[in-house]
């Protein structure tokens, strides 16, 4: 296949390394290993910036966060975009004047950022008290026409509903990004989330025969009531919802898969399932009570 019937796909993980500059120079490492192996839309973890702050609320946190185009990071991973003439998509903590998001932005090489997506859903829970520092996103759902594919972009909370995937697959996605931060429930210490994650992802691949791609950063990061240990794992499905690619619970490392774009546009056509569907039975989801 040439690279315009490719779809290659890279996913990267890492611990937090206890700084900004350990974060960015371990990333561009994996992304650059990401690349070496065939990637060309390569995801990294949410918020890699620095610890996942949200396990407490501390208004000292909302000093980080930076408008959309500023930052090391963001400069950061635009360089690199254009250096390895790769997609690469960056989760920050995003300032626009009075109001804070957690934010996506997506670089295309030589194009630079093609512009930002805003988490959607915001979860708030012991352990992740994310409605604290962020307004709900105000972008909608948002598909980016790269140079590589078609990339429905999703953050972390969002991978759990069916409706941030089927909006992204029927707006021409090819396939969906979930950067995430997902381990332990501070007051559940005996549930192990990893595999009920994994699945609720695999269906809606499965669902929209899309590949999903998640990136999860790992290992342990201390918080109220004994912190979270991060379930690493990140992982690639082909478009009919198998893992295909999975890196461990613990450990640094990149993964890569390649699909054949055509193939998988017949597949989505022969199946039908976009086909067959039913809008005008479909009101009761604009509600909150199933009444509509």
């Amino acid at each position: 296949m040439s690279e315009v019937e490719k779809l290659s796909l890279g996913v990267v993980q890492f611990a937090h390394t206890g700084s900004l500059a350990g974060n960015l120079e371990r990333v561009d490492e994996l992304v650059r290993s990401a690349h070496a192996k065939g990637a060309r839309i390569i995801l990294t973890p949410e918020l890699l910036d620095g610890p996942y702050f949200c396990q407490r609320e501390d208004p000292k946190w909302f000093d980080a966060a930076v408008p959309a185009g500023e930052g090391e990071g963001f400069r950061r991973f635009e360089e690199l975009s254009r250096e390895l003439d790769v997609v690469l998509a960056y989760s920050f903590f995003e300032r626009a004047n009075q109001s804070y998001f957690n934010s996506l932005a997506v670089f295309d090489g030589a194009r630079g950022c093609l512009g930002v997506y805003r988490k959607s859903h915001i979860p708030d829970g012991p352990g992740y008290e994310e409605k604290f520092y962020f307004n709900p996103g105000d972008t909608g759902f948002r598909v980016f026409d790269t140079s590589k594919g078609r990339v429905g972009a999703a953050v972390c909370w969002d991978q759990w509903f069916p409706e941030t995937a089927r909006i992204l697959a029927l707006k021409g996605a090819e396939c969906l990004l979930y950067p995430t931060a997902i381990g332990s429930e501070p007051e559940e210490p005996g549930l192990d989330s990893r595999d009920h994650w994994q699945r609720v992802m695999q269906g809606h691949s499965g669902a929209n025969l899309l590949p999903v791609v998640a990136s999860n950063r790992y290992g342990w990061e201390d918080g109220p009531n004994g912190g979270v240990t991060f379930y690493g794992s990140s992982f690639i499905t082909d478009s009919w919802g198998a893992k295909v690619k999975e890196l461990p619970r613990e450990g640094d490392g990149a993964a890569v898969v390649e699909f054949d774009r055509a193939q998988m546009q017949r597949d989505r056509a022969n199946w039908g399932f976009f086909r067959d569907r039913r809008v005008d039975l479909y009101q009761s989801l604009l509600t909150l009570d199933g009444k509509g």
